[in-house]
C-alpha cells in the first residue's frame, strides 16, 4: 500500500504531498485524515494522509515509521474545507489543517503526546483472610462502598492500601475521565417565548433542511439567546448537531453556563483559555459523537461534526471572528461554507450588525429577522454629559451627575457597570526636562503606565520597560497624563464606599478569572464593575440599573474608516447591560 502524506513543515515552499509505502503491519490502520510519522530529509515529522494509492510508484519511496491516531482526526469535509481556506487565504495547506485542530493534534516536527486522564478506583476481591489493623479498616471501607476512589482509601492509610493491592486483596481499576467537569444541574425550560421570538424561531425552522443565511437583528435584551436555544432544541431532536460561536472569552463563560443548564452534558466547549489537555478531551468528545452542541470562540467553527443542523454566530459584528495569524480566515466565511456543505441555516445575530451584513440583508443575500423590543419592554434612559463644563468644576474623570447616580444606586442596593475602553493607569508619560513622550521602540506609540507593576507597557506588541527614568535624558522627573481602568478603579474606591471589581486583560490573565469575576458580580459580592470592551457584550446581570460610559467619544479619533461604526457598536452594546431585569435602566 502507498499513501500521499502532507508533511507538517511550516513553510510555503513545501506545500504538496509526498509518497510513502506502508508496511503490512500498518495497512489496517491507514485511513484518509489520519496522522502518520514519516522520515523526511534528515528528521522524522508528522503528516496527514490525504490519499491512498494502489498503483506502485516508478521511483523509490520510504516506509512510514508509525501510525499516530486510532481514527481520522480530520473527516472528508474538513479536508476539503482546508483546501478552500488555503486557496482563499493564500496559505499553506498544512497551516490550514493545523488551524482546525487543538494543539495536541497539530502536525509537528517533534511529537508531543497529550496523555488521556485516568482515575483509579478500588474494588474488593473475595478474600480477606488474616487482615487486621489499618488493612482491615481499608478493606471494610472498600467492601462497604463496593467501589471507591483510590485517593479516598489512601486517606485512611497509604501503606495499607498499597499492601492490599500488592497482595491481591483489592483490585485497582483505571477509568478515563475528561479534564473538564461536566456535572451541572440541568433545568427544565419554563421560559415562554413572546410573539417576536416565536416568529423568528418558526421562520428558521421552516427552512431547517436548507442552506439559508439569516441576520437576526435584535436589540439588546430582546432574548436572542433564548431564540438560539429553541432552534437548537428542535435541530438536535432530528439527530443533527449545532455550533454556536461567541466573540469574547468572558461571554463564552456565561453562555456555556446557560447552555449546560439547558442541555446538560450534551455540550462541548472550545476557547483559548482551555489547557491543551482540555481541548484534546473536548475534541475527542465531538469525534466520538458524545455531544450534539459545541459552544466556543472562533476555532469552534472547525468542530468535526458530520451532520450539522445549524450554525449560530452571536455578536456577528465583532472583529475577533477574524484570525490574525496565518491562515487569516474569517470564521463567518467558514460558517457560510460549512452551512452550504451541510444544507443547514446559518444565523448571524447582533444588536449592532456590521453595515455589510445589514446591507446584504436589505438586498436579500441574507434573510432579515428582527427582534425590535426588549423582553421586559423597558429600554434604558440615556443621558449625554458634556465634560467641558465638568472640567471647570474640577471633575476630570467622573461627572457630578454620574457621581450622584452611582450614590443613588448604592443606596438602593443596585449594581453599576462602568466602561472605560483603555486599560492601565496613565495613557501617556512625558519627561518634564526634555519634553519627550516615552514611546515603544518597536511600534513608536506612547507607552502606557501600569501602577500595580510599576512599569511601562505597549498594548500592541507587549514590550515592557522600566518607568524609573526617561530613556532619552535619564531624568526621573516624569509626568503622567490620562487615565485607564487601573486609575479609574483607584478613583472609584476613593469616591464611593462600595465593593469594586475590575475586568480587563490585566485582571483576567489567569485561568478561570473570567468565570470568577462574572460569577462574583452576579452573586452581588461587588457593587461596581469597571471594565474595558470585554464587559460591553452579551453579559446579563439582573441587578445592574446604571451604566456609565467614560470617554465615550475617544474611539472616534482612531484613524480607521470604521471608527464611528465601532464607537456606535460599543456604546450601544454596553448601554444594553442596563435594566435587563425588573428595574428600569439608565445610561450616563
Amino acid at each position: 500500500m502507498y499513501i500521499e502524506v502532507l508533511v507538517g513543515l511550516k513553510t510555503t515552499r513545501i506545500d504538496k504531498t509526498f509518497t510513502y509505502s506502508v508496511p503490512f503491519s500498518f495497512c489496517e490502520k491507514i485511513k484518509i485524515g489520519i496522522r502518520v510519522l514519516v522520515p523526511f530529509m534528515n528528521k522524522n515529522v508528522e503528516g496527514f494522509v490525504l490519499k491512498i494509492n494502489k498503483d506502485i510508484p516508478k521511483y523509490e519511496v520510504k516506509d512510514i515509521i508509525d501510525v499516530i491516531d486510532d481514527m481520522p482526526i480530520l473527516n472528508e469535509e474538513l479536508l476539503e474545507l482546508g483546501k478552500y481556506i488555503s486557496k482563499k487565504t493564500l496559505s499553506s495547506l498544512s497551516f490550514c489543517y493545523d488551524a482546525m485542530l487543538p494543539s495536541a493534534l497539530k502536525s509537528k516536527t517533534k511529537n508531543k503526546i497529550i496523555n488521556k486522564k485516568y482515575v483509579s478506583y478500588l474494588v474488593c476481591n473475595e478474600i480477606d483472610d488474616g487482615l487486621k489493623g489499618k488493612q482491615l479498616e481499608v478493606y471494610n471501607f472498600i467492601k462497604t462502598n463496593i467501589k471507591v476512589l483510590k485517593k479516598d482509601a489512601s486517606n485512611i492509610s497509604v501503606s495499607a492500601t498499597n499492601t492490599l493491592i500488592k497482595n491481591g486483596y483489592v483490585k485497582e481499576i483505571k477509568e478515563e475521565v475528561y479534564r473538564i467537569d461536566n456535572i451541572i444541574n440541568q433545568k427544565d425550560n419554563n421560559i415562554k417565548l413572546n410573539n417576536e421570538q416565536l416568529n423568528v424561531v418558526n421562520k428558521v425552522l421552516e427552512s431547517k433542511d436548507d442552506f439559508k443565511p439569516y441576520l437576526l437583528y435584535g436589540v439588546t435584551g430582546s432574548g436572542k439567546t433564548e431564540v438560539y436555544m429553541n432552534i437548537i432544541k428542535e435541530v438536535i431532536k432530528d439527530g443533527k448537531k449545532a455550533i454556536v460561536l461567541v466573540p469574547e472569552i468572558g461571554l463564552t463563560t456565561q453562555i456555556i453556563e446557560i447552555f449546560k443548564s439547558r442541555f446538560g452534558n450534551n455540550v462541548a466547549i472550545f476557547h483559548s483559555r482551555l489547557s491543551d489537555g482540555e481541548k484534546y478531551d473536548e475534541y475527542r468528545k465531538i469525534q466520538k459523537d458524545e455531544v450534539s452542541i459545541v459552544v466556543g470562540a472562533r476555532s469552534a467553527i472547525f468542530a468535526p461534526f458530520n451532520n450539522i443542523g445549524v450554525i449560530i454566530i452571536d455578536e456577528e459584528h465583532s472583529t475577533t471572528y477574524k484570525q490574525e495569524n496565518t491562515p487569516k480566515y474569517n470564521a463567518i466565511d467558514i460558517a457560510l461554507k460549512r452551512g452550504k456543505t451541510h444544507n443547514c441555516p446559518v444565523i448571524l445575530g447582533s444588536a449592532t450588525p456590521l453595515i455589510e451584513s445589514y446591507t446584504r440583508a436589505k438586498l436579500g443575500v441574507y434573510t432579515l429577522l428582527e427582534l425590535k423590543n426588549r423582553v421586559n419592554n423597558s429600554n434604558p434612559i440615556c443621558t449625554l454629559v458634556d465634560m467641558k463644563s465638568e472640567f471647570k468644576k474640577g471633575n476630570k474623570i467622573l461627572s457630578s451627575l454620574l457621581i450622584d447616580k452611582i450614590n443613588d444606586r448604592l443606596n438602593k442596593n443596585e449594581q453599576v457597570v462602568i466602561l472605560l475602553n483603555r486599560r492601565g493607569y496613565s495613557t501617556t508619560v512625558n519627561c518634564y526636562d526634555c519634553g519627550d513622550v516615552i514611546k515603544c521602540p518597536n511600534c513608536d506609540i506612547p507607552l502606557i503606565y501600569h501602577k500595580k507593576t510599576n512599569n511601562l507597557r505597549c498594548h500592541y506588541c507587549g514590550h515592557i520597560q522600566s518607568s524609573d527614568c526617561c530613556p532619552s535624558c535619564k531624568s526621573k522627573n516624569l509626568i503622567k497624563y490620562g487615565y485607564g481602568t487601573e486609575k479609574l478603579e483607584e478613583e472609584i474606591n476613593k469616591t464611593f464606599n462600595a465593593r469594586v471589581i475590575r475586568m480587563d486583560i490585566d485582571t483576567t490573565s489567569t485561568k478561570g478569572s473570567h468565570e470568577k469575576i462574572i460569577k462574583s458580580f452576579r452573586n452581588k459580592e461587588y457593587d461596581i464593575l469597571i471594565g474595558t470592551q470585554m464587559i460591553a457584550k452579551g453579559l446579563d446581570f439582573k441587578d445592574v440599573s446604571l451604566v456609565g460610559v467614560l470617554n465615550a467619544d475617544a474611539s472616534l479619533n482612531i484613524p480607521d474608516f470604521r471608527s464611528s461604526e465601532r464607537t456606535f457598536d460599543l456604546i450601544n452594546q454596553v448601554a444594553g447591560r442596563s435594566g435587563r431585569g425588573s428595574i428600569v435602566g439608565e445610561v450616563i
